[in-house]
Parts: structure tokens; C-alpha cells; sequence
């Protein structure tokens, strides 16, 4: 739909489209027994129009597609989904109108990406299989991928909108106490237990005939594919150990340089022949063998075989006993944990913060120490849940998030009981929570102004409808 025309009415309209069967629809609330207008012969595909938002209208079929998509994705939907579902998209139609009159605009690269992510999200939601994906969505791969580029497109363009909306929105300590200040008891955010934890990691040591062992299968990856004995995607599918990529035949998806490690991406970055497969690449993954499947601007598509080195009950023992005996020296006060990590420890994210882990809160953009326990690392919060504050446990193994095995020692730095939210204890939190209140205020005006300014029409199987946004009905 062009978003480019000027918003004028249209009228309603039956239009017939291939491909969709009448008798796939939900009931729509408030049905009624079809007027002659809209009966079909037996075998007639149709669709329609039920609401129209400027020039731009809205098809059932639109409304069954988010509503297959969400099934799909587990959606849950709050309210009648035959009145919120097509309310949802005369929304978005609105930010994306003004979107265009406000030039903004998307890059080809950052919609190739947003369009693969949803698709290898999919792909995992039906265990891998492109064949069950194809069969749920009635169409090929290759549909399902240009259709998903307008809409992703589109997606981006109306978060956009939503941004610049609000990107002036801020909020002073005084503000946030004032919002509080009279609030119920029982409205002021309850702020679950959190935990600061530190940690020194050790990854132990690999034999070189373990090492030797992995690059030997690589080779022989290599020379069954050249030899025409395999394809690379079964080889990925059988062998790699990569469970993301493995069941799509170890293809990545469009990505850029910055996602992936970096010894990884100079190689694939460098790969110009799709029939070549590139040489031996070791990651902080594991060993990787890597094959071009396109290049599209800033963005790289291959496939890969991950093989991991296993690691020796020998050296993982070794490592163990060393992180007890560096705990047992920081207990006896001969260094400090916080001097220890940044000498001792091998794990990047954490060395140079004294082994302070952190975290990004991807609401908010802030990057916080402060951990719930169901935040942390499965084996770490175990571990973390029976020390008390300034206690060093004992070391333990665990796969950490590259998949890698290491062996640890955790430090309870803090732990931060639940409790209701304070403005001396919690003002980031408490901004957040009257920041976001203040764009859902701005966003939900300014829909509600653009409605007023805009013509709308519903079908009248629509208008005794709860919706969100007032005044749809003219």
C-alpha cells in the first residue's frame, strides 16, 4: 500500500483475491447471515474491505494474517482479537503516515536483518524445518521473504515515529517525587530480590590431539563437499554444533561485521565464491568451517560447521583446584577478590569490573549490576543462593554463554531484599516507571488527535467494539 497518496475517502468495496478462502475467517463480532451483496457462488475465493483509514484500507485478510502470525508466536491477545487485531493495524497506519510526511527513513541493510531474524524465529519455533514453516504459511521461503520486507520496513518506520514522538520526554528527581509522593501504598512498584555477583573464570586448557582431532573433521567436511559426496547444509544439519544454525543447514542469516566475533566475520567478510569453502577459523566459539551464500551491501549471508573441543576431566580438575586455592588465599587476606579478577580471570566481560557482573536492561538502555536470581546463569544463581554477602563459594564447572566449559568462583557482593520502590533506593527505577507513563500519555493523545483528523469507516460489524483509541466511529 502506497502511504505516499493523500488521505481521502474510499469507497467499500468486496474484492476478489485469490488464495483466501471465505470459510477461513473467524466469525466477526456481531455477524450477521451474509446480505446478497456478499454471498458467493460455491468455490469463490473473496475478500474485504472492513475498516478504511484515510485512502488506506484494511482487509480481512489482513486481520487473519497477524492472527495466523500471532498464533505462531504464542500471542496472547487482551480483548476481543476481531476488534483489537484490526485496530492495531489502523494504528500502525497512522504512525507510518506520518512517517512518511516526516522523511524518515529505514535502510535496506537494517530491514534484510529485522527480515531474517523473524524468519530464523520462526524457523526455531517450528524446530528448523523450512518445509513445516513453508506448509503453515502456504507459501515458499522466497514469498514468505519479500513479503516480510514491507512489513518490516513498515515495522521500523512506525518505531521511528513512536521515538521521535517522545525523544523529548524527560523527567526530573522532582517530578518523580511528586508522583509518588501521594500514590496508594499498594500502587508504588514492588522491586524483586536482586543480587550483585562477582566472579573470576578460568577456562581449562585444551590437548593438542583434542585440538587436532576437530580441525581433522573440518578437513574432511571440506573434501567431501569439494568431492561432490555431500552437501554442505547436511553437514551443518548432521554435524555442527551450533543448535541455532545446525537445522537450517547452518545459514546464518543476512548479518552485519559488528554481530558477529570478529576473527569469524574478517572470513566471511573476505568469502567471493559461493563454491568455495573458506579455511579453518577459530573463534572464541570453537572451530568453524564457513561457506558464502550472498553479500548484500553492509550485510553477509553464509553457513557454517561449529565443531568444540572437549575438554579433559584432567584439566577441568586442574582448574578447580586452582580457583580453591586463589579463594582460599582472598579468604585468608592475602589479596583482594576485586585485585584478583582483572590478573586472574579469563573472561573478558568481566576482568576489567573487578568481576562485576552486569547486565543490559533492554527496556531502558541502562546497563545495571543488579541481578534477579532467575536473571543469572542457571549454575551461578545456584551457587550465589547459598552465600551470604562478602562470601566466596567454592569452584564449580558450567557452559558459559559461548558454549564453552569453564570453571568459576562467584563472590555475593550485595543482595537487595524485595521490597516497595523508594526514590533514595530506587530513583532509576521510579523514573522509568513515570517516563514511561508520560510517552504512553503522549503516544495515546496524539493517535487520538490523528483519528479526529483523519476519515475513518468501519464495517458495520465493528462498531459495538471496546477499542482503545476513541473516536473511530464518526
Amino acid at each position: 500500500m502506497n502511504f505516499l497518496r493523500r488521505f481521502i475517502p474510499v469507497v467499500m468495496i468486496a474484492i476478489p483475491v485469490f488464495g483466501i478462502a471465505a470459510s477461513s475467517f473467524s466469525a466477526m463480532p456481531g455477524s450477521a447471515t451474509p446480505s446478497d451483496s456478499d454471498s458467493v457462488s460455491m468455490g469463490t475465493v473473496i475478500d474485504e474491505v472492513i475498516w478504511v483509514v484515510g485512502d488506506e484500507a484494511i482487509l480481512r485478510s489482513d486481520v487473519e494474517t497477524m492472527r495466523m502470525q500471532a498464533a505462531l508466536e504464542g500471542v496472547k491477545w487482551s480483548g476481543n482479537p476481531d476488534c483489537v487485531i484490526p485496530e492495531q493495524i489502523a494504528v500502525q497506519k497512522l504512525f507510518k503516515h506520518q512517517a512518511v510526511i516526516d522523511s524518515i527513513e529505514v535502510t535496506d541493510a537494517d530491514v534484510a536483518q529485522e527480515v531474517e531474524q523473524q524468519i530464523n524465529y520462526w524457523l526455531d519455533m517450528v524446530d528448523g524445518s523450512r518445509e513445516r514453516l513453508e506448509e503453515y504459511k502456504h507459501q515458499p521461503l522466497s514469498q514468505i521473504r519479500n513479503e516480510l520486507r514491507d512489513e518490516m520496513k513498515d515495522r521500523q518506520m512506525v518505531q521511528r515515529m513512536k521515538r521521535k514522538l517522545v525523544e523529548d520526554i524527560s523527567v526530573t528527581p522532582a517530578e518523580v517525587r511528586r508522583y509518588f509522593k501521594d500514590m496508594p501504598q499498594d500502587s508504588i512498584p514492588f522491586v524483586p530480590t536482586e543480587v550483585e555477583v562477582q566472579i573470576i573464570q578460568m577456562t581449562p586448557r585444551i590437548e593438542t590431539e583434542e585440538l587436532n582431532r576437530v580441525k581433522d573433521e573440518l578437513r574432511d567436511y571440506t573434501d567431501r563437499v569439494n568431492k561432490g559426496e555431500s552437501s554442505f547444509q547436511t553437514l551443518a544439519r548432521l554435524y555442527s554444533e551450533d543448535p541455532g544454525t545446525a537445522r537450517r543447514g547452518g545459514e546464518l542469516g543476512l548479518v552485519g561485521r559488528g554481530t558477529l566475533d570478529p576473527a569469524f566475520a574478517t572470513v566471511a567478510f573476505n568469502l567471493t565464491d559461493p563454491k568455495k569453502i573458506s579455511k579453518i577459523v577459530e573463534s572464541e566459539f570453537g572451530f568453524h568451517i564457513i561457506q558464502l551464500i550472498e553479500k548484500r551491501g553492509e550485510k553477509v549471508n553464509v553457513r557454517h560447521i561449529l565443531r568444540k573441543p572437549v575438554v579433559s576431566q584432567e584439566a577441568i580438575d586442574k582448574a578447580l583446584v586452582r580457583l580453591d586455592s586463589i579463594a582460599d588465599d582472598i579468604r585468608a587476606g592475602k589479596f583482594t577478590f576485586e585485585a584478583a579478577a582483572p590478573v586472574i580471570s579469563d573472561d573478558k566481560d568481566t576482568k576489567n569490573s573487578k568481576g562485576l557482573m552486569s547486565t543490559n536492561m533492554m527496556q531502558t538502555g541502562h546497563t545495571s549490576s543488579r541481578f534477579r536470581m532467575q536473571d543469572l546463569p542457571p549454575e551461578i544463581a545456584k551457587v550465589v543462593d547459598t552465600l551470604q554477602v562478602g562470601q566466596i563459594s567454592k569452584s564449580f564447572q558450567m557452559i558459559n554463554q559461548r558454549g564453552k566449559t569453564v570453571c568459576v568462583i562467584a563472590k555475593l557482593k550485595n543482595r537487595i531484599d524485595g521490597h516497595k520502590a523508594t526514590v533514595t533506593e530506587d530513583f532509576q527505577v521510579l523514573k522509568d516507571v513515570v517516563q514511561n507513563k508520560r510517552q504512553e500519555e503522549r503516544i495515546h493523545q496524539w493517535v487520538v488527535d490523528k483519528i479526529k483528523n483523519v476519515y475513518t469507516r468501519l464495517n458495520d460489524n465493528y462498531k459495538d467494539c471496546k477499542f482503545e483509541f476513541e473516536g473511530w466511529i464518526k
